[in-house]
């Protein structure tokens, strides 16, 4: 075989690779919730779910990457390019990206978690295609330019100075702190003031470069729209923007790994003059691929899910002692975050913080009673679908899911799989999380003496 024998035929087997693959993930009645993903050539995915019954769309691109992803001096650049994809492009200003939006009634934003960025535009199905333009365009064609980092910098230090301000949702990112320290996972997704104050537009230039290429991203769109047309539509947008650099690349695989969180017993206080004590106790929890996910999640209902779960009734109802008390759970790609939060008055911290040890431990050892599970169950189906009801959400599902597990599983499943939770399914994964010692995380105008006792809760 000759050189450009060799050649052609490389070249050849390169373009074969390079052909779009459509898919149906989930054949819906009617075409009625029917989900279509198409993998475009360079690793493009476009997943939709089609409703014709509405007179909207919701247009989103999931991008691959999160705080975890930054290293401690670029700790905040991932929430920063959020801001600056924003500002303009080749062909738009700033103001030009939002005015065209609200001309016709749209609304448009973004958000930056942990493990992904979305940036998404809702609008009239008629004005999908400019959705599909302008975001399309920002993704691709963003200028970053010097000046718009110099002036987004003051308005990313304000909501890290509004968030600071907000000590019900900063005990969150000290709790991540207490239980994850110094690592990517357990840094504030804003970054800090230092942190953004020492970012440089070249900075983050090469990280827009190595984190926004096609194989990092999903796009998704949900509504009353065409599968065919947006393909179509998205794929000249980012050929027009030349993006497509490596036709025969493919998807990056959604993370995995083996984390393990080894913290207990760990106690940190930020001390504040707030009129209430913020409080998060609690203890390593799951990754979001295990399969003890779906009991967990009607375990937390029942614990702190609801008005009728434990913590609300002993904690609020029956005693007064918050008027705010829940818990959570947070499932990254390799570990996981149980917590439980609760805002009270400081003279009434460490009587909270013991009915919510009191209870977690009981559970642990005894379990839920199956009419606790069963409402639990109920009310976690309910929920899941109610919070179904509109595009924005419908995008958000199949987005994150194509994005964070690379598949799709339709709502009839997801409730059939919380349905087919067991009673000893929800015990034995309240003995294994709820079982841990706990770690606590306090903001609050606390006197050293009641900081001392803080101690108590996680013995």
């Amino acid at each position: 075989m000759t050189a450009s024998t060799s050649k052609a035929t490389a070249r050849t087997s390169s373009e074969a690779r390079a052909v779009a693959r459509t898919q149906t993930l989930i054949k819906g009645e009617n075409g009625i919730g029917t989900v279509r993903r198409t993998t475009l050539p360079g690793g493009l995915r476009v997943v939709t779910e089609t409703l014709p019954s509405v007179r909207s769309a919701t247009f989103g691109i999931w991008a691959h990457v999160g705080s975890r992803d930054e290293t401690p001096a670029l700790n905040g650049a991932t929430h920063y390019l959020e801001h600056l994809l924003f500002k303009g492009t080749h062909t738009r200003s700033a103001l030009d990206i939002s005015s065209v939006i609200d001309a016709v009634g749209g609304e448009m934003n973004a958000f930056t978690a942990k493990e992904y960025t979305c940036y998404y535009a809702r609008v009239l199905d008629t004005d999908l295609p400019l959705a599909i333009d302008v975001v399309c365009d920002m993704l691709t064609g963003s200028l970053i330019r010097e000046e718009d980092v110099d002036v987004e910098r003051g308005a990313i230090l304000e909501e890290i100075a509004m968030t600071e301000d907000d000590p019900g949702d900063c005990v969150h990112d000290l709790f991540a702190h207490t239980m994850l320290g110094d690592t990517p996972l357990g840094r504030p997704v804003l970054g800090t003031v230092d942190t953004v104050n020492a970012l440089t537009a070249d900075r983050i230039r090469r990280f827009y470069k190595k984190h926004y290429d096609p194989t990092h991203l999903v796009v998704a769109a949900a509504g009353n729209v065409d599968h065919h047309k947006v393909v179509r539509q998205v794929r000249a947008a980012f050929e027009k923007a030349g993006a497509f650099k490596r036709p025969d690349a493919g998807p990056i695989a959604p993370r995995d790994g083996s984390r393990t969180i080894r913290t207990a017993g760990r106690v940190e206080l930020l001390g504040r003059k707030t009129e209430q004590a913020h409080v998060v106790l609690g203890m390593p929890g799951l990754a979001r691929t295990d399969e003890r996910r779906w009991a967990l999640g009607v375990l937390n209902t029942a614990l702190g899910g609801g008005m009728s779960s434990r913590l609300f009734q002993e904690v609020r109802e029956k005693r007064g002692l918050a008027y705010s008390v829940y818990s959570y759970t947070s499932g990254f790609a390799d570990c996981g975050l149980f917590g439980v939060y609760a805002g009270c008055r400081p003279s009434q911290v460490h009587d909270v913080l013991k009915i919510c040890r009191d209870e977690l431990d009981q559970v642990a050892e005894h379990g839920l009673s199956d009419d606790e599970i069963g409402r639990a169950v109920g009310q976690l189906r309910g929920s899941t679908v109610l919070g179904l009801e509109d595009t924005g959400a419908l995008m958000n599902r199949i987005g994150k899911s194509e994005l964070c597990w690379g598949e799709q599983m339709s709502v009839d499943d997801m409730l059939t799989r919380i349905a087919s939770v067991t009673p000893d399914e929800v015990r034995e994964v309240a003995r294994d999380i709820l079982g841990q010692r706990p770690s606590l995380s306090v903001i609050g105008p606390l006197k050293d003496k009641q900081a001392s006792r803080l101690h108590e809760a996680v013995a």
